[in-house]
């Protein structure tokens, strides 16, 4: 509530997986008519019980889903299925897509899938594979294009290299922020209030009356060290993406 009076524009409920948090609905009830509020799940909770039908009832104003293994046909399919289901149910839905290093061609068809599907490049946020410790499964820039198969596609604003953000902060469930949520560097949150975050994302414990440029100046104290091996998934066997009907 304090973020969004003093101009936040906008709330994003990530995770871990935010359908696990018991108060969610009743957070996102709460915020409803006071800031957009978007949620990102990996879908497997949609699946149970009346999960579905109350995220539908809480209307978000976007909800995307994640494919962490676009080499694995199922989890593809089950995302793109709830994906078409949530936009039948009324709600704005689209699709978070990782790309690995050693299975660009299985997510360049993955990609063709969902495209097949009616899931166009303006729903999709394509996620490079950074910081990994196995350099083969880091992602360039070109190489993401690529498996988007679009001359526009969404990504991450630190696609290029990893900067301090004017749009964005993160704040983890053990309290801490940063201008990134793979930022390595985290400061803890004193209170949670406005005031606190600017606080925090400029390096001080409390905040103080400064203002927002002063505050801007210092932001870089926190420092920003590149994505660690721990920001993503990294999946003990690859698992292949079979050749789809139709020539996809």
């Amino acid at each position: 509530m304090d973020l969004a009076a003093n101009g936040v524009r906008a709330l994003s409920f990530g995770g871990g997986e935010p359908l696990e948090y018991p108060p969610m609905f009743e957070l996102l009830d709460a915020l409803r008519g006071v800031v957009p509020r978007t949620l990102t799940t990996n879908g497997l909770p949609l699946e149970r019980g009346s999960v579905f039908e109350r995220l539908v009832r809480a209307a978000p104003e976007k909800v995307h889903v994640s494919i962490h293994a676009p080499e694995n046909l199922r989890e593809v399919a089950r995302v793109v299925d709830q994906v078409l289901a949530l936009r039948q149910a009324g709600l704005r839905s689209g699709v978070n897509f990782l790309v690995r290093g050693g299975h660009l061609d299985e997510a360049t068809r993955a990609a063709a899938y969902l495209y097949h599907a009616c899931i166009t490049p303006e729903q999709i946020t394509f996620l490079p594979m950074r910081g990994s410790p196995l350099a083969h499964e880091n992602v360039t820039p070109k190489e993401l294009a690529a498996v988007a198969q679009s001359a526009k596609f969404a990504s991450m604003t630190c696609l290029r290299g990893c900067e301090k953000s004017r749009r964005f902060a993160s704040v983890a469930a053990d309290k801490t922020v940063a201008w990134c949520s793979y930022t390595v560097t985290r400061a803890p949150l004193a209170a949670p209030s406005y005031a606190a975050l600017v606080a925090a994302l400029a390096g001080r414990v409390a905040p103080s009356q400064e203002t927002d440029e002063r505050a801007d100046a210092l932001g870089d104290e926190l420092g920003l060290r590149p994505c660690s091996e721990e920001s993503l998934v990294v999946r003990r066997s690859p698992r292949r993406l079979p050749i789809l009907p139709r020539g996809i």
